[in-house]
């Protein structure tokens, strides 16, 4: 399953500042902003614990994911080995337009899905998004995200 707008590469590192040092000079042209990130989302079992901090770097098009991961419950990040480097590669993000006709299609394709939550009800917005287990095939998982278009322009904005 691969569809949407493809606008983000995901890397877990250890250091998050470390992570974003290595984008200055690089592209990097504006100082990111680091956002802790508690919550809870669904698993296949269960509710699990994900804390840590992130950062999004935007270089032309395409969004950088930095991801320090502190709690893990999910073991999502967790399983991401140490390759010898400060980042290290996790996932490809892509945005779909309609997440009721999107998430339909999800649970008649291959991929199992790793955790999933949907902030609808919840008074931060209403960002949708999952990530599938597409390990077996493409070596990372492979988020979606659903969200209306003003958070869209803010988190370009960012």
């Amino acid at each position: 399953m691969l569809e949407g707008m493809h606008y983000q590469n995901a890397y877990v590192c250890d250091d998050l500042e470390a992570g974003i040092d290595l984008f200055r000079g690089r592209g990097l042209s504006r100082e990111p902003v680091i956002i802790p990130v508690d919550q809870t989302v669904l698993t296949p079992s269960g509710p699990r614990r994900q804390k840590g901090r992130i950062c999004f770097i935007w270089i032309g098009e395409l969004q950088y994911e930095l991801i320090e991961n502190e709690i893990d419950e999910v073991g999502l990040y967790a399983n991401c080995l140490f390759n010898g480097g400060p980042l290290r590669f996790h996932h490809i993000c892509f945005r779909v337009p309609d997440w009721e006709d999107f998430r339909t299609r999800v649970d008649a394709q291959a991929f199992p899905i790793a955790m999933e939550r949907d902030l609808a009800g919840e008074p931060d917005g209403a960002l949708k998004f999952l990530y599938l287990d597409a390990r077996g095939v493409f070596g990372h998982y492979i988020e979606y995200t659903w969200m209306p278009e003003p958070m869209w322009q803010h988190i370009r904005a960012m």
